[in-house]
């Protein structure tokens, strides 16, 4: 994977970037190798003596990954120069074991199913970390079911909306990205075994007994054909993984956009040297929300890298394979980064629920307006119900005055609506409409997701 180093604690984990380091792609490679070589020798292809002496030159400390990287720029791929030195190191310990080195199989075979392996490693990590997303909103939306707010759209006062309704709406996402994730890896997880032209010829009549036993010695499902040029499988999960930060970078935008100054209803936690600034002691910059944006402004591209190498030739591509290699890691890493610092800001999520509730009246009662014109409405119609609030609004703010005072002097108004009727139309929490019933239906679907989990642990 080409990342900086000076940037990966930004956009990358310590486990991500071990799982797509120089040394860890060529083990993953190494160990189809391995396993080839004992599916072959199972089906007494080659013989038993070579499989110690091969396996026991399939580890990374016997490979020389700088002249490895430089080989590979005049071979095409990093399979070709592995296999090189692969064959080497057994030659020099069993000579007759050298000939059964990567038997019947052709680079993309290796190169595509050490990819699978390393994909099935990084996916568990990615899976843990929406579990752990998933189990934090749920927290705090049940905590915060009452805390009212203003919603906001255009990014403007609309109208009351609770705090835990708008962590639901992220909950509720998240769910779905779960059951993508997991429905893409079963027909992610499968081998990559079909030599030169997908058809196995090297093997004769003994293909598809190999492919059945390496698959088995993979732990990998064996799907019904070789699939060199048919990229379905890595691309969906590479969508997945963008439709995931995605979602994250949403609710990345509205925690910073709640964080403003001028707004202060949302703030991320605290911590020694994080989101300070250089010049301005005074700053507290919410910089878990911009790694995480940063990653969904950089992962849609990728996905598009993905998708346009899709476009393959014939039995073997010339292009769009190989723009796969560094994108989909990349896709990986970034989207593993943004799960690991959004679980953190959510995790101290700093929440000032008196500055909600201050806000709602920034605008002097103005987003309560349709709460009385509803109320008015059944004495006028909705019509003239909403023509008399209009003008009522405009005088509020042409006068700089609360819309209930205003109200309280106006005639047609107060000719249907008493005082405390009036009054009872600015109760910004009696006016979130079935918010709370939104809430318990999001957190009940997680609770019986989270049933299921804990039934099928056992």
């Amino acid at each position: 994977m080409t990342q900086s180093q000076l940037t990966s604690g930004m956009f990358s984990t310590p486990s991500l970037r071990h799982i797509f380091s120089e040394s860890q792609t060529v083990q993953a490679m190494l160990d189809v190798e391995a396993a080839l070589t004992r599916a072959l020798a199972a089906q007494k292809i080659i013989p038993n003596d070579a499989v110690a002496a091969i396996e026991a030159c399939c580890k990374v400390e016997k490979i020389n990954i700088p002249k490895l990287i430089d080989d590979a720029g005049a071979a095409g791929n990093i399979a070709i120069p592995l296999v090189k030195q692969l064959t080497h190191c057994v030659a020099q310990q069993n000579p007759e074991a050298a000939r059964y080195v990567h038997w019947g199989a052709t680079s993309q075979d290796i190169i595509d199913t050490a990819n699978i392996l390393q994909l099935r490693r990084a996916l568990q990590l990615i899976e843990s970390d929406i579990a752990t997303l998933s189990n934090t909103l749920a927290a705090l939306a049940k905590k915060h079911v009452h805390t009212v707010m203003i919603g906001r759209t255009w990014m403007q006062h609309a109208l009351p909306i609770t705090l835990g309704l708008k962590v639901a709406g992220w909950l509720d996402a998240v769910h779905r990205h779960q059951d993508r994730l997991t429905a893409c890896q079963s027909r992610l997880f499968v081998l990559q075994f079909g030599g030169a032209t997908g058809t196995l010829a090297s093997l004769g009549d003994q293909g598809l007994a190999v492919a059945h036993l390496l698959a088995k010695e993979l732990d990998l499902a064996l799907p019904d054909m070789p699939w060199h040029t048919q990229r379905d499988r890595v691309v969906e999960v590479a969508t997945v993984l963008g439709l995931i930060t995605g979602s994250l970078g949403k609710i990345a935008r509205d925690i910073a956009l709640h964080s403003q100054t001028e707004i202060a209803e949302l703030a991320e936690p605290t911590a020694p040297g994080r989101g300070g600034s250089s010049a301005m002691p005074h700053k507290r910059n919410p910089v878990g929300c911009a790694a995480v944006l940063t990653a969904a402004h950089r992962v849609p591209g990728l996905v598009a890298t993905m998708l346009s190498s899709m476009v393959q030739e014939q039995e073997r591509a010339l292009g769009g394979w190989q723009a796969e290699w560094d994108t989909l890691p990349e896709i990986v890493s970034l989207c593993g980064a943004a799960l690991n610092q959004l679980n953190f800001v959510l995790q101290g999520l700093q929440v000032h629920a008196e500055k909600m509730l201050s806000n709602i009246d920034v605008t002097h009662g103005l987003v309560m307006a349709e709460a009385v014109t509803l109320a008015l409405a059944h004495h006028l119609g909705r019509e003239a119900a909403h023509h008399c609030i209009e003008e009522a609004c405009a005088l509020a703010i042409s006068t700089n005055s609360h819309l209930i005072d205003i109200l309280k002097a106006d005639k047609q108004c107060t000719a249907y609506l008493s005082e405390a009727e009036i009054k009872k139309c600015f109760d910004s929490l009696a006016y979130i409409g079935e918010s709370n019933a939104f809430v318990e239906k999001v957190l009940v679907t997680h609770a019986h997701r989270q049933s299921n989990i804990s039934s099928h642990g056992e």
